[in-house]
């Protein structure tokens, strides 16, 4: 598949067969995580991937947003021991957004589907993955993806708006009709 291929194809799947993801492509997965760029390099993030089942139902029964049968899951964290400090130190979530992204996007490629769940900055949803995967208090968890293979593939669809592109200068005044409103639970 070429890239803009995978950008236009790539949908936020929801609904996945039992079979479960192969290693392999999860190393693919997590190739294209660590192929993101990052702000000055800094690399901040962490990965977790679940695929034991028993892990997969805690997430399930604790965390009310993240209620998906995927047989694997990749946690994407940021570090903020190998993040930026100072004024610059929330730079590690555009840098893990990046590497979301490409799981998204490499997980289209290679024909799985996979949706992402967003954590941060939700204070409670971070305690809640916290809590179930151990991670410490200076780890993040920005996002869970769940990958698997899909029940179905909807054809992709691209929201291109001209309305939304500003050439040179932003039109403060220029008048949006509202987006479509989203439907709740798969936002």
């Amino acid at each position: 598949m070429e890239t803009l291929e995978a950008i236009y194809n790539r949908r936020s799947i929801r609904e996945f067969t039992g079979e479960p993801v192969a290693e392999k492509d999860i190393d693919i997965l997590l190739k294209a995580a660590f192929s993101a760029p990052t702000a000055a390099n800094t690399q901040p993030w962490e990965y977790i991937v679940i695929n034991e089942q028993a892990v997969l139902d805690e997430l399930k029964t604790q965390l009310i947003f993240a209620r998906y049968n995927a047989p694997t899951a990749i946690v994407v964290c940021g570090n903020m021991k190998l993040a930026f400090k100072g004024s610059d130190k929330d730079l590690w979530g555009c840098d893990c957004s990046a590497a979301v992204e490409n799981i998204l996007l490499a997980a289209t490629d290679i024909g799985l589907g996979a949706v992402w769940i967003g954590v941060y900055p939700t204070e409670p949803k971070i305690r809640q993955v916290r809590k179930v995967l151990n991670i410490p208090e200076y780890v993040v968890p920005l996002a869970i993806i769940y990958v698997g293979h899909p029940t179905q593939q909807p054809e992709g669809r691209c929201r291109y708006n001209e309305k939304r592109v500003y050439w040179q200068k932003y039109e403060p005044d220029r008048k949006h009709k509202a987006k479509d409103k989203p439907v709740m639970g798969h936002y």
